[in-house]
């Protein structure tokens, strides 16, 4: 058989430009395996672009070297191309986050990850697709998430001196003082159908975000359904209740808390939704979408395990 063609992409602002400097440690790796061709990004979405151009270009496994956003954007570069021509996905996870590298199993150091990514077995796992009013598609492999994360994972982006996990525990912080919006939600999913204000909705295909908030416990991104959590439209002061037990993966418990799995859900809004894919944001401030569809792939793609 002919030698396996490897492109690496590497993000080099990942986990605020340190992805650059660890970077230059994983070449000894490639020298051992073999040869792999490098390629780096140098603006949002270029990560997509070239891995849409690695599989068109018969690359057999594409590596995201960077955190949750540069993995982001490769699955979304390979879902472009037909799943017979589809390169397999490695991950060597260098962000602050790494939800999805942990939630598939990848948390050895960024060296390690690489071996792996040369050498290991392609598994397959679900993925998302979240469409909007305007006809926008977008893939996502760990969450989706609506409301009070999206506005938190915005403040995170300001927080240029915080990293990992504490920079979104204090992006949280803020959020729960600064915005308290809850707009009025139908969901309709095909197991169940609701209407009532909404703080929070995340629909999970991993059970992790934010760097360690256990979202949805028992979420498995290859068991072909989403789990999701909600919140009701609560005070602070129940909120910061709340923000511990999100970090045990214990607030179910709550009355204010809702869980439930899903395969496909239609939702709409009385207000613009603050939506974000796997801490990428898909609607922002300013933007204005009221209404969207969500759909679970399964075994949509091959990850090196």
């Amino acid at each position: 058989m002919p030698p396996k063609r490897v492109k690496l992409i590497l993000n080099p602002m990942a986990d605020m430009g340190n992805a650059w400097r660890l970077a230059s440690d994983l070449q000894p790796i490639v020298e051992e395996f073999g040869t792999a061709d490098w390629a780096g990004t140098v603006y949002p979405t270029h990560a997509t672009e070239l891995a849409q151009k690695a599989a068109e270009d018969g690359y057999d496994t594409v590596v995201a070297v960077g955190g949750d956003g540069t993995v982001h954007e490769i699955v979304n570069g390979l879902m472009t191309v037909p799943s017979e021509r589809r390169p397999t996905l490695g991950v060597v996870p260098m962000g602050s986050g790494n939800d999805f590298a942990t939630a598939v199993g990848l948390t050895e150091s960024p060296p390690q990850a690489l071996k792996r990514a040369f050498s290991g077995t392609p598994k397959r796992f679900d993925l998302g697709l979240i469409s909007d009013e305007q006809g926008r598609q977008e893939y996502f492999d760990n969450t989706m998430g609506i409301g009070f994360d999206t506005t938190a994972t915005l403040r995170s982006h300001k927080l240029p001196l915080l990293r990992g996990f504490l920079m979104y525990f204090v992006a949280v912080i803020q959020t729960i003082i600064m915005d308290h919006d809850a707009p009025m939600m139908q969901f309709t999913s095909d197991e169940e159908q609701w209407e009532r204000e909404t703080l929070m909705l995340v629909v999970c295909n991993g059970p992790n975000e934010g760097g360690g908030f256990i979202i949805a416990p028992d979420a498995s991104n290859n068991d072909g359904i989403f789990h999701y959590t909600s919140v009701n439209h609560v005070s602070r002061a129940m909120m910061f209740r709340l923000v511990p037990e999100f970090m045990r993966g214990t607030h179910g418990r709550f009355s204010s808390v809702y869980m439930g799995t899903l395969k496909k859900l239609a939702l709409k809004s009385d207000k613009p939704m603050y939506i974000h894919t796997d801490g990428e944001i898909y609607a922002g401030f300013g933007t204005d979408v009221r209404e969207i569809n969500l759909e679970i792939i399964p075994e949509a793609l091959e990850v090196v395990v």
